[in-house]
């Protein structure tokens, strides 16, 4: 039985909650007790119990009728209806009505125990199945998160592929979320009741990526027991999604060319021609153009999957998306690990922001898990952010600080201050250039839009946006 569970006992007669709170708090549990169907309405949310004990025959509201407002106020608390009348047709009314047992008095120690176990023991599975669900719910609700104006240009760009059959070709940065790009493609596609397949091209050896792809019969090599079906036959109807294309050796790559063309094989060992219906997502972080001169990917393949092509943007270029990613991966790892929330101080903040983030997302949410781990139910500085943030804390000037508008005098400051004073002359003066517009400016001088705001912001540089 769980121990330490909180049960409310409502019953008009005492010496039926004398017995029941004695039987109970052997067993471990607290118990808070009620004469009235009314009063015991009133205890549920003071008392918040784990289990309710209800008598049917009460003065005022009656049992069943109680039975229903607990229901209503929560429908997975378990309760066991008690009664000195009992009958059948009582017992299955009581059931009916969403009662989770039904005992008979004089009660038993025994079958106090078994019925409080048993309803204790549901309520828990129930309670953790829900939980699961909740879980599995946010992790197939894939979305590509952000504001910047790259993410939503990226978004915009997947909603209207995703209703195609069209093939796409994502490329990006290592951690910059290709697969979840390719999973939002998918969950809003027609395709989406149907199985995603994914295939990590990098990481399967060559002499076992064919049968991979395309499955083996038995006995097709040694080692082949028994046949197995390959990546493309599992997404049948579904999508195929290539991860890693650009590490997938020549030899497979004129393999594959076929068969995306043709949307049939054959297994390795059989003679067999299947045919598939499978739509392809391909993603690299490689540039394959540059791949193809050299002599390392085939550009009929390259014109193939780039049908529709979608580039992601590196972490550094996203602005404020990092504040913003930040905060999801702190809600989600607090909520589904335990972890005490914890916050960041403005000076911390702007050093998150100045840092590169060389392995963009996937960096930065294990950076989150770190300071959780470290730092969680305390307020983190600039000063307790790891070593690698150092020199972009040391670029940060500190907050309400202004920096030189004026030329620099050899030897006045080092390198790395005079670079900073260099750019808030360079972008005051721009600014002005442009007469304020910092779209105009951003496009001028190659920045994203939202990154050069924050760096004006930083260098105290007014804006009228």
């Amino acid at each position: 039985m769980p121990s330490k569970a909180h049960i409310l006992i409502i019953d008009d007669e005492e010496s039926i909650r004398f017995s029941l709170r004695g039987i109970l708090e052997d067993e471990g549990h607290t118990v808070a007790e009620a004469e009235t169907g009314e009063e015991g309405l009133d205890m549920l949310n003071s008392e918040k119990p784990d289990l309710v004990f209800l008598d049917i025959w009460l003065p005022g509201i009656d049992g069943l009728t109680a039975l229903a407002t607990i229901k209503e106020h929560d429908k997975s608390l378990p309760v066991i209806m008690i009664s000195g009348h009992g009958t059948i047709e009582t017992a299955v009314n009581a059931i009916k009505r969403g009662a989770h047992d039904f005992i008979e008095k004089p009660l038993s120690l025994e079958k106090v125990v078994i019925a409080a176990a048993n309803a204790l023991e549901f309520h828990n599975l129930r309670r953790e199945n829900q939980a699961l669900k909740s879980r599995i719910a946010r992790e197939h609700t894939v979305e590509v998160t952000g504001e910047s104006s790259p993410i939503l240009q990226l978004r915009e760009q997947i909603q209207r592929v995703a209703p195609t059959d069209a093939w796409v070709l994502i490329t990006g940065e290592n951690g910059t979320g290709k697969e979840i790009a390719a999973r939002s493609i998918h969950a809003q596609s027609k395709r989406k009741e149907k199985a995603l397949v994914a295939v990590n091209c990098a990481a399967i050896p060559e002499e076992l990526i064919e049968s991979e792809l395309f499955g083996h019969e038995k006995g097709a090599f040694t080692g082949a027991d028994q046949a197995k079906t390959g990546k493309f036959e599992l997404a049948d109807n579904g999508t195929l999604f290539l991860d890693e294309i650009g590490d997938m050796s020549m030899k497979t790559q004129a393999k594959i060319l076929r068969i995306l063309q043709e949307q049939s094989f054959e297994r390795v060992g059989g003679n067999k021609t299947m045919r598939v219906n499978v739509r392809v997502i391909a993603a690299t972080n490689k540039n394959l153009e540059e791949q193809i001169q050299k002599g390392n990917f085939r550009e009929d393949l390259y014109y193939r999957l780039r049908v529709f092509p979608l580039t992601l943007p590196p972490l550094r270029t996203r602005g404020k998306d990092i504040l913003v990613l930040i905060g999801e991966f702190h809600d989600a790892m607090v909520r589904d690990q335990g972890f005490k929330p914890l916050d960041f101080t403005k000076d911390a903040e702007r050093a998150l922001l100045d840092y590169p983030w060389p392995g963009n997302v996937r960096e930065l949410k294990n950076f989150v898990e770190r300071m959780l781990i470290m730092f969680a139910g305390q307020t983190v500085d600039a000063l307790d952010l790891p070593p690698e943030f150092g020199a972009a804390i040391r670029n940060a000037p500190p907050c309400g600080a202004a920096l030189p508008e004026q030329g620099i005098e050899p030897g006045a400051m080092d390198f790395k201050a005079a670079r900073n004073a260099f750019e808030a002359v360079f972008l005051e003066s721009k600014l002005r250039e442009f007469e304020g517009n910092i779209s105009r400016l951003a496009e001028a001088i190659g920045l994203e839009r939202s990154y050069l705001y924050r760096k004006l912001k930083s260098y105290n540089i007014q804006t009228t946006e």
